[in-house]
C-alpha cells in the first residue's frame, strides 16, 4: 500500500472514519480537531476539510483501510443513493439538524469496535461482494442512529447547500484549494450569481482575490511567524511549490525562500 498524503478535500458524501492506530489532525476552515486511537467521526457532505487521504487502498470503494505515517484508519463512504434506500426501507423520521462543524465526533458506542473488527477482517479476503457492502453499511447506520437519532437530520437531508453569506464563507475557507465552481455551489449559488455577488462584495474576481489573499497570508507567516515556505504552500491552497514561488515573486519581487533567507541574515 502506498503512503498517504495530507490534502484538503471537498466532501461530496458523508464519510465515517474510525481511527485504528495513531491519530491525525483535521482542519475545517475555522478550527482544528484531533482524532486519536479509538475515536470515530462523521465527515459531513458538502463541506471542506483538510485531513489525511490515501494514495493506495484496499477493499471496495465505499470502505477503505488507510495508512499514513503510523496512523491507520477505516473510512466508509455513505453515498446518497444508499441513504435514500435505507430511509425508504426503515421509514426513518427526522428533523433537519444543521450544525456548523464540518465533522461530528461521535459518541462512544460499545457496538462500534466489534463492527470495525468485522470490517478489518474482510481486507484479507480479496474482492468484496456488493451485496455484502450494502449489509455492512446498513449495520453501521442502525448502530449510529440507535445511539444518536439526531444524526438522521444530517444523513437524510438530501437538499443542496442553501444560500449563505459569501464574505463570511470565503474569509473562512480561502485556504482550500478547490475550484470557483465548488465555492459557488457551497454558497448556494450558480457560478454566474456567485461571481456577480462576489464582485459586489470584494470588488474583484474570485480567482484573483483567492491568489491575493493566500499570498498576503503567506507573507505574514514567513515574515512575522518565521514559517518555512515548504511548510505553508499546501496549507494555503497552492497546488505546487513552484506555483507558489512564482506567484509570490510576481507579487512581492522576491521568492518565499529569498524572503526567509533575508530575514535570517538581518543582524541582531
Amino acid at each position: 500500500m502506498e503512503s498517504d498524503v495530507f490534502l484538503e478535500q471537498f466532501i461530496p458524501d458523508h464519510v465515517f472514519v474510525y481511527i485504528l492506530k495513531g491519530g491525525f489532525h483535521c482542519y475545517d476552515g475555522s478550527r482544528s480537531h484531533v482524532l486519536r486511537h479509538g475515536d470515530y467521526a462523521l465527515f459531513r457532505k458538502n463541506h471542506l476539510i483538510k485531513y489525511v487521504r490515501e494514495k493506495g487502498s484496499a477493499g471496495a470503494e465505499f470502505m477503505r483501510l488507510c495508512v499514513f505515517e503510523g496512523t491507520e484508519f477505516i473510512r466508509l463512504c455513505l453515498e446518497e443513493t444508499f441513504l435514500k434506500t435505507f430511509q425508504e426501507k426503515h421509514q426513518t423520521e427526522f428533523v433537519k439538524f444543521k450544525p456548523q462543524d464540518s465533522f461530528i465526533k461521535l459518541k462512544k458506542n460499545k457496538l462500534i469496535p466489534d463492527f470495525i473488527r468485522s470490517l478489518h477482517l474482510i481486507y484479507h479476503q480479496g474482492e468484496i461482494d456488493e451485496a455484502f457492502t450494502d449489509v455492512k453499511q446498513e449495520e453501521l447506520l442502525i448502530i449510529l442512529l440507535q445511539q444518536q437519532p439526531e444524526l438522521a437530520g444530517i444523513l437524510f437531508d438530501f437538499g443542496k447547500p442553501e444560500k449563505i453569506n459569501i464574505e463570511e464563507f470565503m474569509l473562512r475557507n480561502y485556504r482550500f484549494n478547490i475550484g470557483v465552481e465548488q465555492f459557488a455551489y457551497l454558497t448556494g449559488r450558480s457560478l454566474s450569481a456567485f461571481k456577480r455577488d462576489f464582485n459586489a462584495i470584494f470588488n474583484e474576481t474570485p480567482s484573483r482575490w483567492l491568489v491575493q489573499k493566500r499570498l498576503q497570508e503567506a507573507y505574514f507567516l514567513l515574515n512575522e511567524k518565521h514559517k518555512k515556505p515548504s511548510d505553508i504552500y499546501l496549507e494555503l491552497g497552492f497546488e505546487t511549490f513552484s506555483h507558489f514561488s512564482f506567484a509570490f515573486k510576481k507579487q512581492f519581487g522576491l521568492t518565499p525562500t529569498d524572503l526567509t533567507e533575508q530575514k535570517h541574515n538581518i543582524p541582531s
